[in-house]
């Protein structure tokens, strides 16, 4: 299995000293979408299913900027989001080609009603 960053950069290239030189830009220290779903892939192979499906979410979430992200993370804290907005937020990830986050918000929606933790 090769690992590589969400650049491309093969990860034996991002070492300290290429940091050190400014060699490197954020994309190589990000890890991509394929060596997550290889891991994920190992996981479930190994009897580890939910370990399996949080790398898969998490390769899915490569798609996103680092602002979209934390602005899902944000949405997700109790209290943070109505229903609608959640339900927005899972179309905007499945437009990301992400609907293993969408669906993971939906659900979160739903409980968040069930459990009074809507804005």
């Amino acid at each position: 299995m090769t690992a590589t960053a969400h650049s491309g950069r093969h990860v034996t290239d991002v070492t300290v000293e290429a940091a050190c030189n400014g060699d490197l830009v954020l994309d190589d220290i990000r890890i991509s979408r394929e060596t997550l779903l290889r891991q994920a892939e190992d996981a479930e192979r190994s009897g580890s299913a939910q370990l399996g499906m949080n790398l898969r979410r998490a390769a899915e979430m490569t798609a996103l900027s680092a602002e979209d992200m934390l602005a899902s993370y944000e949405a997700l804290r109790p209290g943070r989001s109505s229903f609608e907005e959640l339900e927005e937020l899972a179309g905007r990830l499945d437009a990301h080609d992400a609907p293993t986050c969408a669906a993971l918000v939906r659900e979160a929606a739903v409980v968040y009603r069930r459990r009074g933790l809507l804005r």
